[in-house]
C-alpha cells in the first residue's frame, strides 16, 4: 500500500513536474490537476515531460478561482481519478504545485502506513477558528456567495449586505455540522470514497457552492460524517501573516523548514534553487525522523509577524503608514523641547551642549527655515533645511530626525512664532521632554524697534498661541515629561530649574552646575508689560513682574515649577 498525491497546479510548471517525478519515482501516484485558464500549449509542454511516467495521471479541468467552488471541483476530479486507477493507494494526500517534500518520501508512506485509519485534515467548529482574518466566520454557511471575492468585490460586499439587511438565512443540511481548516488535507481512501460516493452528495455540493471558500470547509465538514478517527491538523506546514495571506519560504529558510521536520511546506518560490535541489536530492535523508512539528519554528513567524505589524519603534514602515495608532512608539528615541530659553538667555545652545553633549538645534519649526545645530543645511539622513519640505509633513521630519540621530540625543528651540503643527503629536510622545517658560516670547519683543502697537498685536496674537499650547501640554492625554513656569519665576532663581533639567536629560558630570547661561538684559521689562496692560492686551503668561522692578538685581524667593508629568 502507499500514497496517491494529487496536484493543483497553475503556475510554474517546471517546478510543479520537478516535484511530481520525485513523489512518481519514489512510490507515489500522482493525479495532476492543471487550471483551465493555463494555456493549452502550456498544458501540452507540461503533460509531455512527464508521459514516461506510467504512474503520473492528469485529470479533467476546471477554471479554478481563489475561494470559490472550482477549487473543490477540481478536487473530486482528481480524487475521482486517484481512486479509479490506483488500487494500491491507501491515504490521499492533496498538495499545490507550489509544495515541496521536505523529508524522504519513504518517511512519509511509513508514517502514514502506521496509521492506516487516520485522517490528518484540520477540522474545527466554527466559534474555535482562531484563525480568519478579515473574513466570515458563521456567515460563509449562513449566507449565499454567488459572486467572486477578487474579481466582483463590489457585487460581493453589496449582496452580503444586502442579505444582512433582510436577515436572510440558508438552511444547512441536515445532519452536518460546520466546520473549518486547512484546504490541504490527508484522507484515507475509506473516508474519501465514502464522500465522493454519498447518496447525499448533490445536496451537499449544491449547498457548499454557494459557501465562501468552500475548499476550506467542504471537505473539513464532511468527514466527521464518515471518520471519527481524524487528527486535526494538517501534514503540510503552512504559515500565514496577519492579513491572511500565505509566508513564502526561500532559500534562507533552508534551516528553518528542516526544524520542523514536516513532511510537505507550501508555498516555496519558484525561483529558491537551493530548497529545491536540496529537498529533492538525497540531502533530504539528513532529516530526523521525529513527529512533524511545526511548533518549532511558530516563535520565529510570531515575532516576523510582531516585527510587520508592530516594527521598531520610530520607524513606520508601508504597511502601516499613515495610519492612526499603528505605530510602535512615535519616536525612537527620547529628545528635549525648550520653550523661551533661546529667548531669555544668550547662546543658550551653546550652553546646554557643554552641559550635555547633546546635539542642540535651534527653532526646528521656524516658519522660514529649519534653524539645524551648527547652522547646516543638510542634516542627518539627508534632512534639508527648507521649511515648505518640512511642513510637507512635519511629523515625518521630526521622527526621521529623531530616527537618523539614534544613539545621540537631540534638543531643540520651540515657541509661538513656530509651526505648530506638531504640538499634539509632541505632547502626546513618552520621549519628549518639554520644558517651559511661558511668555519668554515677549523678550524680543521687548527688545525690538517696533511701534508699540505693532508690538501690541503682536503680543496678544503671540500670548493666545502660547495659551492654548499650554492648555494642550496640561492635558489629560500628555504623555510627555512636561514642566512649565512662568517667567517671572523662573528668572528669580534659574539655577534650580536649569538643575532639574539638566539631571533629566543625563550630565556628563554628576556635580551641580557650576555655571549659568547669561541671561539677556531685562531691565525695564516690567514696566514694558504694564505699557502692555496700558494699552488694553493683558500678559498673563509671564507671571508677575512688578512695574520698575529689575528681576535680576532683585530676586525674590524662588517658586517650584508646574510639573504636568
Amino acid at each position: 500500500m502507499t500514497v496517491g498525491v494529487i496536484m493543483l497546479v497553475h503556475e510554474a510548471f517546471d517546478r510543479a513536474g520537478q516535484v511530481a517525478r520525485h513523489w512518481a519515482t519514489n512510490g507515489c501516484p500522482v493525479v495532476i490537476h492543471v487550471d483551465k485558464r493555463v494555456k493549452r500549449a502550456t498544458y501540452s509542454r507540461f503533460m509531455s515531460d512527464l508521459s514516461d511516467l506510467d504512474n503520473v495521471k492528469f485529470c479533467g479541468r476546471h477554471r479554478c478561482e481563489w475561494g470559490t467552488w472550482s477549487l473543490v471541483a477540481a478536487s473530486q476530479t482528481a480524487s475521482e481519478v486517484m481512486l479509479r486507477s490506483f488500487d494500491d493507494v491507501r491515504h490521499v494526500f492533496l498538495a499545490s504545485g507550489s509544495c515541496l517534500p521536505l523529508r524522504p518520501v519513504e518517511d512519509l508512506i511509513d508514517y502514514l502506513a502506521e496509521r492506516p485509519m487516520t485522517n490528518f485534515i484540520e477540522s474545527v467548529t466554527t466559534e474555535d477558528v482562531p484563525w480568519t482574518v478579515g473574513g466570515l466566520d458563521a456567515e460563509r454557511f449562513t449566507l449565499r456567495f454567488p459572486f467572486s471575492w477578487k474579481r466582483q468585490r463590489w457585487l460581493f460586499d453589496r449582496y452580503v449586505s444586502i442579505q444582512r439587511r433582510i436577515r436572510f438565512k440558508r438552511k444547512i443540511p441536515d445532519g452536518i455540522v460546520p466546520h473549518l481548516g486547512s484546504q490541504w488535507w490527508c484522507l484515507t481512501r475509506q473516508t474519501l470514497s465514502a464522500i465522493l460516493e454519498d447518496p447525499e452528495r448533490q445536496t451537499y455540493d449544491r449547498y457548499f457552492k454557494r459557501v465562501w471558500i468552500p475548499d476550506e470547509s467542504y471537505y473539513q465538514t464532511l468527514v466527521r460524517l464518515y471518520s471519527t478517527n481524524i487528527e486535526s491538523r494538517s501534514l503540510t506546514l503552512s504559515k500565514f501573516d496577519f492579513q491572511g495571506k500565505p509566508h513564502i519560504f526561500y532559500d534562507d529558510h533552508l534551516q528553518l523548514l528542516r526544524r520542523s521536520d514536516c513532511f510537505v511546506a507550501r508555498k516555496i518560490w519558484p525561483h529558491a534553487n537551493k530548497l529545491y535541489d536540496g529537498f529533492l536530492s538525497d540531502a533530504a535523508k539528513l532529516m530526523s525522523g521525529a513527529e512533524p512539528n511545526p511548533g518549532k519554528i511558530d516563535r520565529i513567524f510570531s515575532k516576523a509577524v510582531e516585527r510587520r505589524t508592530k516594527g521598531r519603534p520610530g520607524l513606520l514602515m508601508q504597511s502601516r503608514f499613515p495610519n492612526e495608532g499603528w505605530e510602535n512608539g512615535t519616536t525612537c528615541a527620547q529628545y528635549s523641547v525648550f520653550e523661551g530659553f533661546s529667548e531669555l538667555f544668550e547662546d543658550f545652545d551653546l550652553w546646554l551642549n557643554r552641559m550635555v553633549g547633546a546635539r542642540v538645534h535651534g527653532h526646528l519649526f521656524a516658519p522660514d527655515q529649519v534653524q539645524f545645530a551648527s547652522n547646516q543645511t543638510v542634516f542627518s539622513g539627508a534632512l534639508t533645511d527648507s521649511a515648505a519640505v518640512r511642513d510637507y509633513n512635519p511629523r515625518a521630519f521630526l521622527t526621521s530626525l529623531i530616527w537618523n540621530t539614534r544613539g545621540e540625543r537631540q534638543c531643540f528651540q520651540f515657541g509661538p512664532r513656530d509651526n505648530q503643527a506638531l504640538n499634539w503629536f509632541i505632547a502626546k510622545d513618552p520621549n519628549a521632554q518639554i520644558s517651559v517658560i511661558s511668555g519668554a516670547w515677549a523678550v524680543p519683543l521687548f527688545n525690538s524697534n517696533r511701534n508699540f502697537s505693532d508690538i501690541r498685536r503682536e503680543a496678544a496674537r503671540l500670548q493666545k498661541i502660547e495659551a492654548e499650547h499650554i492648555d494642550v501640554l496640561r492635558s489629560f492625554y500628555s504623555k510627555a515629561r512636561v514642566r512649565i513656569w512662568t517667567m517671572a519665576d523662573f528668572v528669580d532663581n534659574p539655577m534650580e530649574p536649569l538643575q532639574t533639567i539638566i539631571d533629566e536629560i543625563g550630565v556628563r558630570s554628576p556635580h551641580r552646575l557650576a555655571e549659568a547661561p547669561k541671561m539677556v538684559n531685562l531691565e525695564g521689562f516690567g514696566q514694558f508689560l504694564q505699557n502692555l496692560k496700558n494699552q488694553g492686551m493683558q500678559p498673563h503668561l509671564m507671571g508677575d513682574f512688578p512695574a520698575g522692578a529689575d528681576p535680576v538685581n532683585n530676586p525674590r524667593k524662588a517658586r517650584k515649577p508646574y510639573l504636568v508629568k
